[in-house]
């Protein structure tokens, strides 16, 4: 986490004997998770604002990935 410190993040929600951790820099978001996943992923919460508040309505990522799909882009969620 020290690395993210000295670059500005401060952790918002999250746990870290839970192995994740939401960090915010300025409006920037980063979702860490270790041993989650199979892979290395970004993650992101259409849902939340730049201080992890929820927003209501929002786009689901779904949703957009259905339109970008209907308009020929090869897009994974």
């Amino acid at each position: 986490m020290r690395f993210y410190e000295n670059l500005g993040f401060t952790v918002l929600p999250g746990d870290v004997e839970m192995n994740y951790l939401i960090i915010k820099n300025d409006t920037a978001l980063i979702g860490l998770f270790q041993d989650m996943f199979d892979i290395n992923i970004l993650t992101f919460n259409s849902g939340w604002d730049e201080n992890a508040d929820l927003i209501t309505p929002f786009d689901d990522i779904r949703s957009i990935q259905r339109q970008l799909k209907d308009k020929g882009g090869c897009f994974r969620v």
